[in-house]
């Protein structure tokens, strides 16, 4: 018996057809090892636009350069949810709160109600008319509180 010619098919090509249900990705691709693979998330609602408020990584080089040039102010943390990813921050000169984002936080420690911070100022976009804080540390932690570490151990001050 001989060996049929692989050149010529047995079967006759079937026609391509698109599949039934739509191919679905989704950016970053899901993979092993990376959070989104780890953590589930809700897709996006029709409509929903991304958060417009800069973090560390999505801030501007200019941005970035204007704020690290800019002058060192005090304040007070008003409040600060780690789950949530951001706070508030009293300046200490008055006026009104200044958004602080979890990716702008120096340091160890979770900002606690309280705290003595300083930081500085950088615009937020797109009108630039309000602004958050960046380069915030933690230079005195309230007394008489439990304060957590990045990491999740306890401290008490």
């Amino acid at each position: 018996m001989s060996d049929p010619d692989p050149s010529s098919p047995a079967d006759p090509p079937l026609p391509l057809t698109s599949p039934r249900t739509p191919l679905q990705l989704s950016f970053p691709f899901l993979r092993e090892g990376s959070r989104v693979w780890e953590k589930e998330r809700k897709p996006p609602q029709p409509g929903e636009l991304p958060s417009p408020l800069p973090t560390k990584r999505t801030r501007t080089y200019s941005a970035t350069v204007r704020a690290k040039s800019g002058p060192v102010f005090k304040g007070v943390c008003k409040n600060f949810s780690r789950s949530q990813g951001h706070g508030f921050i009293r300046p200490s000169h008055g006026g009104e709160d200044i958004f602080v984002h979890i990716s702008d936080i120096e340091g160890e420690y979770v900002p606690m109600e309280g705290d003595e911070v300083t930081y500085k100022v950088c615009p937020i976009p797109p009108k630039n008319q309000k602004i958050q804080a960046v380069e915030v540390m933690i230079t005195h932690l309230n007394p008489g509180t439990k304060h957590e570490t990045w990491s999740g151990q306890i401290i008490s001050s």
